[in-house]
């Protein structure tokens, strides 16, 4: 039935009635959810001017069916099937519990382990050709690497250099794939990609033509699936399109276009376009242990399913399938022992460190590449969803599910950073909003004569069993990696879909209605604020009508619908109704690490958000108290691995031991108060990540002692005056001395008598907190990060 009625949507689309069609759906789909909230049923009245029957086709609309060509347009208001309906399927039940299937339809043809970028794409090719298929996660889709990526899809202009330079056709290749799979991507998920100009900035006249050669190779190895030229701009233009840039000896600047993306939810869409053509997908559900039967025809043991644990309810069971495939990035070594325990290790873990700065670091639309470190490796500082994302390293690491960044790896990115911006422009500790550790599952090909040397690209394994392993490559090429894995599967296990690979054209869910102006619509139909419709328009597409439909109004004229989870964001309550209703979100890290990515732009910001979002989802998933407290917990312990420190657990104990008058004497705290005297304190460890160096406490004792030497009232003192200031207030001298502090705080430390500004003073006083701060923190001069060599930095995530 809904199938009609959009067909009848789209001809009054081309016909010019896109508005009204819009409107009418939006009202008429929050009417429906907000009843449907209150416990009303609405389906034997009309709505808005629409019947009733187009109200029962939004709510009881099925998923789209395995032969429905692809491309069928999933409506806004789309249901997929709930979570237990998904973990009947994977029990052999009909999705309503009951146990109707015979033998044949509990069966799946294909069941893919990993709901990562590559997994999940194997899953949703395997669906769109008309295969059974499921897939399991042990924890949320995207947890892994897939969440922590450099958010480009990229060809790599540094391998199209080592291509050439090295005469090296595997690279050529692997680069011509991407650039191929870029254009792809900015085609099938617009709302969630796209195209990032990225400066290369020129401070030698011969890198000039260098640059221009290579990004013109670029554009020229695209193709027709090239996007936007690259171009030249001279050192005015550069300075004024990103004046953070370091100007001296600056000649001018290449500009090259790659693509971006939000990678957790182009993951979810992923999976729920999977879900969407009748795929069985489910987080939190580990496999245990490999099925394996005797082959009548062989007589070998081949893998025929998994045994599985819901990591929810502890509940066991076993899955049945005519073949399994091992898409679990890192992890992969893990299921291969499960199948041969023997075997030789083929992930070759290296940590992808990334942080994020706040936005004044870089331009809003440009980003920028430093292909010149100390290292020979390149640095991105790219724009990202408000922030702005710095990397990446590339070191040798152990496998773990919640890797945490170090100090040293940190440090090394800030300090590349420093070389390339202007002097101006002081990039502290305490400016890193997030920082994050991903793990790149570079492979050694088991079955290659040498199998110490790592694949350049992926890597396809079929074991004696008949397990299939994908493993390696990077998040631009995920289509490309599933279509070669489901295409083995076929062979392999003789299966018979309806079709070939179609995912160079399936739009993922959201994708269908979206545009670049719907953000105007929902701030004029459901009255949500601007930012916050740009930001639902920008990630979720078309569904951003049934976010909006979960909001809470808020009694105000404008805006009236959708309250934020933090001031600071544009995140409102009804993401994380959404997220859980409709995204699988069980957990409060799957909403604020992979749906809502506050973790990742703010880690504290994401901190004092855990507990509105732990209540909103308490009422949707029924938590009682002390599943709150945990979830709570889990929180921090998962910020511990996005930047704050491991202290942040031992304050909550203590925050949650205060009294409520305590509490309120403390959110009292924190107004400036000219004549406040006092000193700093040095030593606090919270303040090496705050991102204000001083607390109101100690601006008003450095205020106060400021004006005490300030003798001629004039707003500055004089050199002679900085140490007896320094003993006012308790300033320890660093180390190392003060001169190269005072040097960058442009002051002349050679002449007694020379003003000192107190805007000067504060640099000076920022500096040595830093300083004293970062003892024992920072690396020395070598930071001994124990990084891949350049030529087997593989490809990237």
């Amino acid at each position: 039935m809904w199938r009609q009625n959009m067909a009848r949507a789209a001809v009054a689309l081309r016909y010019g009635a896109a508005g009204t069609a819009a409107a009418g759906l939006a009202y008429g789909g929050y009417s429906y959810y907000q009843n449907k909230r209150n416990g009303k049923n609405i389906l034997d009245s009309s709505i808005g001017g629409y019947s009733s029957s187009l109200l029962s086709s939004i709510h009881y609309a099925d998923p789209l069916e395995t032969p429905t060509p692809p491309g069928m347009r999933p409506h806004a208001f789309w249901t997929p099937p709930r979570r237990q309906e998904m973990i009947n399927d994977l029990r052999g039940l009909a999705r309503d519990g009951t146990d109707t299937k015979s033998a044949q339809e509990r069966e799946f043809d294909l069941l893919v382990i990993g709901g990562g970028a590559t997994g999940a794409g194997c899953t949703l090719d395997a669906a769109t050709r008309g295969l059974r298929v499921a897939m399991v996660e042990r924890d949320d889709f995207a947890s892994g690497t897939s969440s922590k990526s450099t958010k480009l899809v990229h060809g790599g202009v540094r391998y199209l250099q080592k291509a050439i330079m090295g005469l090296d056709y595997e690279q050529w290749k692997m680069v011509r794939e991407a650039l191929h799979e870029r254009k792809t991507f900015l085609k099938i998920a617009p709302y969630l990609s796209n195209e990032l100009p990225i400066l290369l900035p020129v401070y030698t006249w011969w890198q000039l033509p260098y640059f221009w050669i290579g990004c013109k190779m670029y554009d020229l190895l695209a193709g027709k699936q090239g996007i936007s030229s690259s171009y030249i701009m001279g050192r005015d233009k550069t300075l004024e399109s990103f004046p953070m840039l370091r100007a001296e000896n600056l000649v001018g600047s290449m500009v090259y276009f790659d693509g971006q993306h939000n990678d957790a939810r182009m993951n979810s869409a992923l999976a729920v376009t999977a879900a969407a053509h009748g795929a069985v997908v489910a987080n939190h559900v580990e496999v245990t242990s490999l099925i394996k039967e005797k082959d009548e025809a062989t007589g070998k043991e081949t893998v025929r399913g998994a045994m599985m644990r819901d990591n929810e309810t502890g509940e066991e069971w076993a899955v049945k399938a005519k073949g399994v495939i091992n898409a679990t990035g890192p992890f992969s070594d893990a299921i291969l022992k499960m199948d041969e325990p023997g075997m030789a290790d083929i992930v070759a873990p290296s940590s992808g460190v990334h942080l994020v700065l706040p936005s004044y670091f870089s331009p809003k639309n440009m980003g920028m590449l430093d292909p010149a470190t100390t290292d020979g490796r390149v640095v991105f500082f790219l724009p990202w969803e408000g922030g702005v994302v710095a990397g990446t390293t590339d070191t040798r690491c152990q496998v773990e599910a919640d890797p945490k960044p170090s100090e040293k790896e940190i440090e090394w990115i800030l300090s590349e950073i420093r070389r390339f911006l202007s002097p101006d422009v002081k990039i502290r500790r305490g400016d890193v909003l997030s920082a994050w550790s991903g793990i790149r599952p570079l492979v050694r090909d088991p079955k290659a004569a040498n199998t110490k040397d790592l694949v350049r690209n992926h890597m396809i394994h079929v074991s004696e069993s008949g397990l299939i392993t994908i493993a390696g490559g990077k998040w631009t090429t995920y289509r490309e990696m599933a279509k070669e894995t489901v295409d083995k599967a076929v062979d392999a296990f003789g299966l018979k879909p309806l079709r070939d690979c179609q995912t160079e054209s399936v739009r993922l869910i959201g994708s269908h209605a979206w545009s670049d102006t719907m953000f105007i619509k929902l701030v004029q139909n459901f009255g949500v604020d601007l930012e916050v419709a740009k930001h639902l328009a920008h990630n979720y597409g078309d569904r951003a009508w049934a976010v909006c439909a979960l909001g809470d109004q808020r009694g105000a004229q404008f805006p009236s619908l959708g309250e934020r989870i933090h001031p600071l964001y544009p995140f409102i309550d009804a993401e994380v109704r959404y997220a859980v209703q409709y995204e699988y979100a069980l957990s409060v890290v799957d909403v604020v690490g992979r749906r809502l990515r506050l973790a990742f732009l703010d880690a504290q910001a994401a901190r004092e958000s855990l507990p509105k979002i732990v209540d909103i989802m308490a009422g949707e998933l029924g938590w009682d108290e002390s599943r709150k407290r945990a979830e709570r917990r889990k929180g921090l312990e998962y910020l511990t691995t996005m930047g704050l420190p491991d202290s942040i657990l031992d304050e909550e104990k203590e925050a949650s031991a205060r009294t409520p008058s305590e509490v309120a004497s403390q959110r009292r705290q924190g107004y400036v108060n000219l004549r406040t005297t006092g000193s700093l304190d040095f030593l606090d460890p919270a303040s090496y990540y705050r991102r204000g160096v001083f607390s109101a406490e100690e601006i008003g004792a450095i205020l106060s002692a400021f004006s005490e030497f300030d003798v001629h009232g004039d707003g500055h003192i004089e050199v002679k005056d900085i140490r007896p200031f320094f003993e006012s207030i308790n300033v320890p001298e660093p180390p190392e001395g003060l001169t190269a502090i005072l040097e960058s705080a442009r002051i002349n430390a050679a002449d007694p008598a020379a003003a000192v500004e107190f805007e000067q003073m504060f640099d000076v006083l920022a500096g040595i907190k830093e300083a004293v701060q970062s003892k024992g923190r920072l690396p020395k001069e070598n930071l001994g990060l124990n990084q891949i060599p350049t030529h087997r930095s593989g490809g990237g995530v």
